[in-house]
């Protein structure tokens, strides 16, 4: 269908790109109408008890408070947990916020206070006094770690560790060469610039327009229809614009119950924001504990993967994760044996934050390999090419396509990876100690089913719609493109509607799929328009297109032609007008073959390389080098798509060397809820980072060859830093953030 002028593949610059840099694209937290109230969220300063006692009096006296909230007064709603789990809830029962008074995690909200002007609310919630009775929290994951369990109930959409395959432990015990390492890495909070917000424009009883951060507009107007009994018609949820999300925003948050249960209750707009210290109580990277052995023959061909990990969850949510899989995937190997437990923490539910599961244990499993590379005295690259596989044998499945060995060599001649010397310590700069280390990425490449209509207008105007989310990815930009190829139209003259629930249905923005689902739904309706422009075209009479079939025509220049002729054809104007029409619109549907999926499976694959500089005296490590090789099919945007791996590459050095919710496990309370303590990489911590796309055709990943890009740039990051520190030091470190403190330590024991 696609046209000779090309659009799609091309590098264009985000669409909503002049709204976002000039502040005028409004988020949620962004409208306001006259009379709106403002709500402030007092949050619990324990991890795990009951509240004895709470004065909302003092509260109350400020003038413009209008109503305090608390779980004695909060009005009713849905009783059932099914009414209270959402799209993507794990197995469990979800947090309801000012039901009980019991606590279940530092800084649950405990009230709610709602008044005329935020600042009234602000103060007012800083005058509530609670009394509690604390219990002993437990929020050490490796005090728990005995109690670990299997979860019985699996969470739907997460592949549970496939059967023990060959004689894992027999063929570990008799190689000659083992590794057997445990890896821990402490839990990471999300923080995107926007906050959390919810603004509810009040119409009526039962009319509500709710600007919402998230994921999913279709996701957060199911979760309050189903708690507070309102038709879904009557309810329009919006989330034009999103400042980052990256799985936070998948499952609903308290402020948006919050915020729609006063405007129910009071009959008045009410807007709720939370502050950054409450967005530590949100969605977080759990914890984990995990062990992997591995075990190679003489020449390096694995004979056995042992990988066992243990997660953090909350009390009253069993969130789970795949996270061991992609050990028994990863590489070629006949004995594998792949067990998940998790264990239960007095904190939130954690959540899904960028490439989960994988992030995770890709991380143990490529320190892993490096750690068996040493053991053998093979090069780290060398060890992954050897035991390359081309086929999943957890699912016993075809892989749509796999570009991974494009990535090692593309990859490994950008950075240089020939030259680098295989004993540690041994390249220098200065006073500085250099390391090169390297890592293997891999992460699903998925489809959720998606709708999308698209609208052909008689003066050339072209509308796509679906309630897809652009959470800055390029949503916006590269449906646009689609449409602007489909009718070889400039993109000015495509009108992008999304992030509406009103519109056609898709799932939430996640997994990296929004691309290839949405993206094929769209592609999907252009060609309905076609068709159903060539159907009018060969009712017109003496119509050169008389016995043209869809697939032989084209549309260029305005014009419905045969692909190989284009002087054979009509305008699309006088096929409208000869049925006295202004615009065509048809539907498009899209979604994961089901019958192609009992025998194929689909991944997107990278090779990342990675170099370090570390200061011999100060311990100051930086990262001066990266370089990402990608494979993930058909790039729409390589501008778009390079960010999407920028970003990933920068969370993924935040995962090795920075972020680390520090909790005080006596209380149970996280210390470090602020910018100011919780490190993140910034600009001095970034240097020169290159991606690289390789070429990879893929007719069976989804419709339009689409990967999504979303998740793999964080994947394998981690580990290729870890692996470069230890080129560098000769020391291994296996708990992350590798801190500064963890290598002066390392570096004073060396002395």
């Amino acid at each position: 269908m696609f046209n000779p002028s090309k659009i799609v593949g091309l590098p264009v610059s985000r669409i909503d790109g002049p709204l976002k840099v000039s502040g005028t694209a409004p988020y949620a937290a962004e409208h306001y109408e006259p009379g709106m109230l403002h709500g402030a969220v007092v949050l619990s300063t324990i991890a795990t008890g009951k509240i004895r006692n709470i004065d909302t009096s003092k509260a109350e006296a400020i003038p413009g408070v209008v109503k305090v909230y608390t779980h004695e007064n909060r009005p009713s709603a849905a009783w059932w947990d099914s009414k209270w789990q959402d799209s993507v809830a794990p197995p469990g029962s979800p947090f309801r916020p000012l039901e009980k008074p019991h606590i279940q995690f530092d800084g649950q909200p405990v009230a709610l206070v709602i008044a005329e002007t935020f600042e009234a609310a602000r103060d007012a919630a800083s005058l509530v006094t609670v009394e509690y009775k604390a219990e002993v929290p437990e929020t050490d994951l490796h005090s728990v770690y005995p109690k670990a369990y299997e979860p019985k109930k699996k969470r739907s959409g997460i592949q549970p560790p496939p059967k023990p395959r060959g004689e894992p432990e027999e063929a570990f015990a008799g190689a000659a060469h083992r590794i057997s390492a445990e890896y821990v890495m402490e839990g990471e909070h999300h923080n995107p610039m926007e906050m959390f917000a919810t603004t509810v424009l009040w119409e009526n009883d039962k009319q509500l327009t709710v600007h919402d951060k998230t994921q999913g507009s279709q996701a957060s107007r199911d979760y309050i229809c189903n708690i507070f009994g309102l038709d879904p018609d009557d309810v329009i949820v919006k989330n034009a614009y999103v400042g980052g999300a990256f799985g936070q925003g998948l499952r609903p948050k308290h402020q948006l119950f919050l915020a729609v249960m006063a405007s129910l209750d009071l009959k008045r707009s009410v807007k709720v924001e939370m502050s950054r210290q409450e967005m530590f109580a949100l969605t977080w990277r759990p914890s984990s504990v995990q062990t992997v052995s591995l075990a190679a023959d003489a020449d390096g061909l694995l004979q056995s993967v042992m990988h066992h990990a243990v997660q953090a969850t909350s009390r009253y949510e069993d969130y789970q994760e795949v996270v061991v899989n992609w050990s028994g995937l990863a590489y070629k190997c006949d004995n594998a044996k792949l067990t998940y437990e998790l264990a239960q923490v007095d904190m939130s539910t954690p959540g899904d934050m960028r490439a989960p599961g994988a992030a995770t244990g890709v991380l143990a499993l490529e320190s892993a390999m490096d750690e068996l590379a040493t053991e053998i005295g093979m090069d780290p690259l060398d060890l992954r090419v050897k035991n390359f596989i081309h086929f999943d044998q957890n699912g016993d499945k075809q892989l749509t396509s796999k570009a991974l060995h494009a990535c090692y060599r593309e990859g490994a001649e950008a950075f240089g990876w020939k030259e680098r010397t295989a004993a540690p310590r041994s390249m220098r700069d200065g006073h500085d100690l250099v390391g090169w280390g390297m890592a293997t990425g891999f992460w699903e490449a998925g489809m959720a089913p998606a709708e999308a209509k698209v609208r052909y207008a008689i003066d050339g105007k072209v509308t796509v719609s679906a309630a897809a989310t652009d959470i800055g990815t390029g949503t916006y930009t590269i449906l646009a493109q689609l449409g602007a190829e489909a009718f070889d139209v400039p993109i000015d003259a495509v009108h992008v509607a999304i992030a509406d629930s009103t519109l056609p249905t898709t799932g939430v923005e996640g997994g990296s799929w929004t691309a290839a689902s949405t993206g094929s739904a769209v592609q999907i309706a252009a060609e309905a328009v076609k068709a159903t422009l060539l159907d009018m075209a060969q009712d017109m009479e003496n119509s050169p297109l008389e016995d043209a079939k869809p697939e032989e025509v084209v549309i260029r220049d305005g014009r419905l032609v045969l692909d190989v002729n284009s002087q054979v054809g009509i305008a699309l104007s006088d096929i409208l007008a000869s049925k006295q029409l202004s615009s065509v619109e048809e539907p498009g549907k899209a979604g994961p073959d089901m019958l192609q999926m009992r025998t194929f499976v689909s991944y997107t694959h990278s090779a990342v390389f990675v170099e370090v500089k570390i200061d011999e005296q100060l311990g100051v490590i930086r990262i001066t080098r990266v370089v990402s090789a990608i494979g993930a099919g058909r790039i729409l945007n390589p501008k778009t798509a390079r960010s999407q791996i920028l970003g990933g590459i920068v969370m993924g050095i935040g995962m090795a060397l920075h972020e680390e919710s520090m909790i005080d496990h006596r209380t149970g309370r996280i210390m470090n809820h602020n910018f100011a303590e919780y490190h993140v990489p910034a600009h001095a911590d970034i240097a020169d980072l290159e991606v690289i796309f390789v070429e990879e055709h893929d007719d069976k990943a989804s419709p339009i060859g689409v990967k999504g890009l979303g998740e793999i740039g964080i994947v394998g990051v981690a580990a290729a830093v870890a692996n470069a520190i230890y080129h560098a030091t000769g020391t291994r470190f296996r708990h992350f953030p590798i801190t500064i403190d963890k290598i002066l330590e390392s570096e004073l024991k060396r002395a």
